[in-house]
C-alpha cells in the first residue's frame, strides 16, 4: 500500500518509535524490504538516492517497480516511496514520476536559498499529495556528491525551515553517512533537545543510521527521532554474503556439479536473505514492528 510518509511519522512521533527508511538499489533490495516489512507488520519507507535511481533506469522506472511489486506481493502495510538527498531538479522529477515522498537537501546551499527552494517544493509536493523532508545542518560524509563534516544544526534555522510547512526534518546532530570513523564523538543529544524545542516537536530524521550504537539509536528515538535512514548496513551484508557464496566456489561454472550456482537467482539469493535479516533487525530495534495500523 503506497502512501506518503506524513501520517506514519506523526504516529511514530506520538508512539515513541521510529520508521525505518531503507535505500533500495535494485529488485532484490526492493523485494527484501517489502517482504520483511509485511512479515513484521511494520510501516516502511523505501528510498532511492539520485545515483541509485539513475542506475536503476530513472525515477519513473523506480516508481513503476516499487508500485508493481507492492501490488504483486500483496503488501498491505503502509509503504512510502521516498527520494533521499535530492537536489532541486531531482525533487521536481520525483514529484512528476510518481514518488509519494521527497527529500530536498538544500543544506549545502546558502540558508536563504535553501529556504526559497524548499518553500517552492513544499507547495508542489503538497499539491500532489506528497510528503516532504528538508535538511538543516549538513549530515557528515558524502552522499551523491554532497560532502559535509557532520554539522550540528542551528535550532533557529530548524524553526524557520519547519515554518515553511515541511512534514519532517533532517537536522544534523553529529551523524555521518557511511562507516563511522574511529574517534567519532557520538550524537549530540543536547542539540537534539534544543531542536525539538525550537521546532515544536515535528518528526525528526536521523541520517547515517549505520554504525550508530544501539543505545544511542534508542535514546534518539525517545528524544524525538521518528525516521532513521539505513543504506550502508544493507550494502555491507549483501556484499559479504555474495563474496562468501562466490568464495565457496558455488558460482563456479566449471565446478563438477549441475547446480548452476552462477544463475543470478541463486547468486543473489544469499545477499537478498542477508538484507531481509538486516531490515528485520533494524525494524525491531526501531520499535515499528506491529505498528502498521496507525
Amino acid at each position: 500500500m503506497i502512501v506518503n510518509a506524513t501520517r506514519m511519522l506523526k504516529a511514530a512521533k506520538a508512539g515513541h518509535y521510529a520508521v525505518g527508511h531503507f535505500n533500495t538499489n535494485n529488485l532484490e533490495w526492493t523485494k527484501a524490504i517489502l517482504l520483511t516489512a509485511q512479515k513484521l507488520n511494520s510501516p516502511v519507507i523505501i528510498a532511492t538516492s539520485m545515483g541509485a535511481a539513475k542506475y536503476m533506469g530513472g525515477y519513473k522506472v523506480v516508481a513503476a517497480l516499487v508500485k508493481a511489486m507492492d501490488e504483486a506481493l500483496g503488501i498491505t502495510v503502509p509503504v512510502a516511496l521516498h527520494l533521499d538527498h535530492g537536489n532541486y531538479e531531482a525533487a521536481k522529477a520525483c514529484i512528476e514520476a510518481g514518488y509519494s515522498s521527497i527529500m530536498f537537501d538544500g543544506s549545502s546551499l546558502p540558508f536563504e536559498e535553501n529556504v526559497a527552494k524548499t518553500t517552492e517544493l513544499v507547495n508542489l509536493a503538497h499539491d500532489k499529495g506528497l510528503s516532504i523532508e528538508a535538511e538543516v545542518g549538513a549530515i557528515g560524509g558524502t552522499e551523491d556528491g554532497i560532502t559535509a563534516d557532520g554539522e550540528v544544526a542551528d535550532p533557529e534555522e530548524c524553526k524557520k525551515m519547519v515554518s515553511l510547512g515541511v512534514d519532517f526534518l533532517a537536522a544534523g546532530i553529529g551523524n555521518i553517512h557511511g562507516i563511522y570513523p574511529e574517534g567519532w564523538k557520538g550524537l549530540h543529544f543536547d542539540a537534539l533537545e534544543q531542536i525539538n524545542k525550537a521546532t515544536g516537536y515535528i518528526p525528526l530524521v536521523l541520517h547515517g543510521g549505520t554504525g550508530i550504537p544501539d543505545d544511542q539509536i534508542t535514546r534518539a528515538i525517545k528524544e524525538g527521532v521518528s525516521k532513521i535512514n539505513v543504506n550502508t548496513d544493507c550494502q555491507l551484508v549483501f556484499a559479504d554474503a555474495t563474496i562468501k557464496y562466490c568464495a565457496a566456489g558455488k558460482a563456479d561454472p566449471t565446478a563438477a556439479n549441475e547446480a548452476k550456482g552462477y544463475d543470478p537467482r541463486k547468486l543473489l539469493k544469499p545477499g537478498f536473505e542477508a538484507i531481509c535479516a538486516k531490515v528485520e533487525e533494524k525494524i525491531k530495534l526501531f520499535g515499528s514492528e506491529n505498528k502498521a495500523n496507525y
